[in-house]
């Protein structure tokens, strides 16, 4: 058991990073609403929605250098240091993929939204929901097979935006024939592929602080 282990049992339950860590998740997971809400919008009506989602991962960006703050501050963590750096960045990261989708949408002015953009969403809305899930049931660190299976979830959600993304890539190559679609699409996709990337390593970690602690 290490010393910041030890320390545990003897300081009260922690008040200043799983706070953050809820804030950073509930944020993640209207990040992701307003994103596939943003898709299934007619294009006239989607600026609005990309506003919200710059300032949502502005958010997020600032709950993330709080949380650095606060690992400067305090001595005392609920867990290991080098694992609260790494579940808020892996938050983090997240955040930056869906922003950074959005942020092509935009400034490539996609018109056509198609099935495989709105599925990718959809994917990363419920991965989302499932780290929130995840982070509240950190906190307890009672359940560790709640975790497993929350991780288990995410993990497979990642495998089905894989296989979403791989057929619409090959879709794009056989059917559109305007480079610049292709250029478009194939940002699109790849973004919203590397937020479901980015969801597994929020898994990743979780399960990780789990095992530690289990």
């Amino acid at each position: 058991m290490s010393i910041n282990s030890i320390f545990q049992f003897l300081v009260p339950k922690d008040k200043k990073f799983f706070p953050l860590f809820e804030q950073a998740s509930s944020n993640l997971v209207l990040l992701a609403e307003t994103l596939h809400e943003a898709v299934n919008a007619p294009k006239t009506e989607r600026e609005d929605y990309f506003r919200k989602i710059e300032e949502l991962e502005a958010t997020i960006e600032e709950i993330t250098h709080k949380t650095h703050l606060e690992l400067s501050r305090n001595f005392i963590t609920p867990f290991d240091r080098e694992d609260i750096h790494s579940l808020i960045k892996a938050i983090d990261n997240v955040a930056d993929y869906m922003h950074g989708a959005a942020s092509r949408m935009r400034l490539y002015q996609v018109e056509k939204i198609t099935k495989s953009i709105r599925k990718l969403t959809e994917i990363n809305l419920e991965a989302c929901q499932l780290i929130n899930v995840g982070i509240k049931e950190l906190k307890d660190m009672k359940d560790h097979k709640a975790i497993k299976d929350t991780c288990k979830k995410i993990n497979k959600l990642e495998s089905k935006a894989d296989s979403v993304f791989d057929k619409a890539v090959a879709d794009i190559f056989e059917n559109e024939t305007d480079v610049k679609n292709i250029i478009k699409y194939k940002e699109v996709l790849s973004a919203l592929e590397s937020a479901s990337d980015k969801c597994k390593s929020v898994s990743n970690v979780m399960e990780q602080i789990s095992v530690k602690h289990s």
